[in-house]
């Protein structure tokens, strides 16, 4: 053990190791008595990418000939550990030729040579699961034309693996892990030959997660709308498996879909993709639609907040709100400094986003993508609106100072749709409470947004007050920021009193603002995971300082006027095939 590792993370890893490496010589070969339907969707280019020898992992490009895949220079333990989960299978089989067949049964094999006896970094009970539901999906793909050797290796592996879950599935962490560990159990019991005894026990640990994790709302306590539907999808998969098979699906499992089902629609953007929040991307190209056909539940649109996050939707706008507490405890582990920020897209276009989460880029990034600043919403200079603890010995680093309340309101306008929200994660610190309120019109051309900053009580005001009286100029500075999409033009015009946004569909956004307010335009970032680095994008920021008690900045983003009603945006996602490029 490490002087830095603790104590629980090491007895977890101990038995890991222990379980992985007994198993190993005990386990006889197995077979399968049914398999399920090829689920996992991969991406064609980047299959390709790996059969020309190109290997893009947590963020780190490597080059290497097929053979030395397991043994490439260089490799961060995050590169490591991302590609022991088998998921690049996905995109092997999306291409399905003969090439990408042969790299798979290498990079097989080898890993059964290799790692086969319990060793290396992929012997965790997420990692497992993983690898067990991508192996048991193209065991076709991966079996056809292997001489038997390989192919009892393969199958002694299957049932090692599956021991190892079925004693070890307890040592994930609760939430997407688990789900993960689970759902590759009940996937390699329903399969193999041998392995029924771990159906029931694994099914009733799934029911009890999909009741304590899954809320009534149909949300996880992370907050995260990317892991939402990974969980989602996972459940879906497991469901689909035992009905193939004839065994039933427990009620708190089937609740479990219909609760998420809505929420997620919920937090699909117009262009489809998922809301970037708490340290969750847009998703899988069309894992989304792809899992909610595949659920077979029927469209319901959720009443009030999804997941805690607020949805205004007219013409072919959308705007989503984060508008509820920040994860806490444990669950805060990803979480973002998002409250009251916002996602605005057009159509197909992402037009307002936040700056997204940097984990692949590093812990530095990681740490600037959670802080206020990197969200569209107000932040007072140098203090993000939830703060986070000294790094445990772990490295996690947690919310212990943020907002305690978050009320909303979502109501009809004279003309549209309105958003009222406030937080109060400034008031022990500066006495002030940020409000924001949002109006989108009916047809969705334009926005009208407040944001006040407010010291309400007597103590407020003495805190406020203390908070400002050493500050080299008077008040308190603050920013609104608006990180725009990396396919955005924007210009300053009308003499710095606006700035035009200009879409790829052809659509301009000007976005305004009033009063003694400055408005700029900066640099910023935009950060995805997939991506050897940040993708450089802007940012429009209005600022302004607290020299009152009460401060407001109104400002408006609308369509300019000559931009018309419906535009045929049929172009190609040229940011789509950029990403694959690369």
């Amino acid at each position: 053990m490490s002087e830095q590792e603790p104590l629980g993370a090491f007895v977890t890893r101990f038995f890991n190791r222990f379980h992985a490496r007994i198993g190993a010589f005990s386990t006889p070969p197995t077979a399968f008595v049914s398999q399920p339907e090829p689920r996992t969707i991969g991406l064609f280019a980047r299959g390709k990418q790996l059969v020309a020898g190109n290997y893009l992992f947590a963020g780190q490009l490597l080059t290497g000939a097929r053979k030395e895949f397991w043994d490439l220079p260089l490799a961060s333990p995050e590169f490591a550990r991302e590609t022991q989960g088998f998921v690049w299978l996905d995109d092997l089989a999306a291409v399905g030729d003969s090439a990408a067949r042969l790299c798979a049964q290498t990079w097989l094999i080898q890993w059964c040579e290799r790692f086969g006896q319990g060793t290396g970094p992929g012997w965790t009970p997420e990692i497992t699961g993983r690898r067990l539901i991508r192996w048991i999906n193209h065991a076709f793909f991966l079996m056809q034309t292997s001489e038997k050797d390989a192919s009892d290796a393969f199958f002694r592996s299957l049932a090692h693996q599956t021991n190892f879950l079925g004693k070890r599935w307890q040592a994930s962490r609760p939430g997407l892990a688990r789900f993960e560990a689970l759902t590759g159990l009940i996937y390699a019991a329903l399969s193999l030959e041998g392995m029924s005894r771990h159906i029931e026990p694994a099914q009733r640990a799934l029911a009890k997660e999909c009741a304590s994790q899954i809320d009534a709302e149909g949300g996880l306590p992370t907050r995260n709308p990317e892991e939402l539907l990974e969980v989602f999808t996972l459940l879906s998969w497991a469901a689909l498996a035992l009905r193939e098979t004839g065994y039933p699906v427990t009620p708190e499992h089937e609740a479990a879909l219909l609760r998420i089902a809505p929420t997620l629609r919920s937090l699909r953007h117009a262009d489809g993709a998922l809301a970037r929040f708490h340290g969750g991307g847009k998703g899988i190209e069309g894992r989304l639609e792809h899992a909610l056909a595949a659920s077979g539940v029927k469209p319901a649109a959720p009443d009030g907040l999804s997941m805690g996050f607020a949805r205004l939707s007219a013409g072919r706008t959308t705007i989503l709100v984060d508008a509820a507490l920040p994860p806490s405890g444990k669950a805060s582990h990803n979480a973002h400094a998002s409250t009251l920020a916002f996602e605005l897209t057009s159509g197909r276009r992402p037009l307002i986003v936040n700056c997204g989460s940097g984990a692949c880029f590093g812990p530095d990034w990681r740490r600037a993508g959670r802080a206020t600043p990197s969200h569209s919403t107000l932040g007072l200079d140098g203090v993000s609106s939830s703060r986070l603890s000294a790094p445990a010995r772990d490295g996690s680093e947690l919310f212990i100072n943020g907002p305690n309340r978050v009320p909303v309101a979502i109501s009809q306008a004279s003309d549209g749709m309105r958003f009222e929200g406030g937080h109060d994660g400034w008031l022990k610190s500066h006495g002030l409470t940020h409000a924001r309120t949002l109006e989108m019109t009916y047809d969705g051309r334009g926005v009208a947004g407040e944001d006040l900053l407010v010291a309400i009580e007597e103590a407020d005001k003495n805190t406020f007050l203390k908070a400002t009286q050493h500050a080299l100029e008077p008040g308190q500075l603050f920013h609104i920021r608006f990180h725009l999409h990396p396919e955005v033009d924007a210009a300053v015009d009308l003499g710095g009193a606006a700035v035009s946004l200009a879409l790829r569909s052809g659509e301009i956004w000007v976005l305004r603002t009033g009063g003694e307010a400055k408005l700029s335009l900066e640099a910023s970032v935009y950060l995805e995971t997939g991506r050897l680095k940040p993708r450089a994008s802007k940012q429009v920021v209005i600022s302004a300082r607290a020299t009152e008690y009460a401060t407001r900045i109104r400002w408006s983003l609308a369509k300019a006027q000559d931009t018309p009603v419906s535009i045929r945006d049929v172009n190609a996602d040229q940011l789509y095939q950029d990403d694959q490029a690369r």
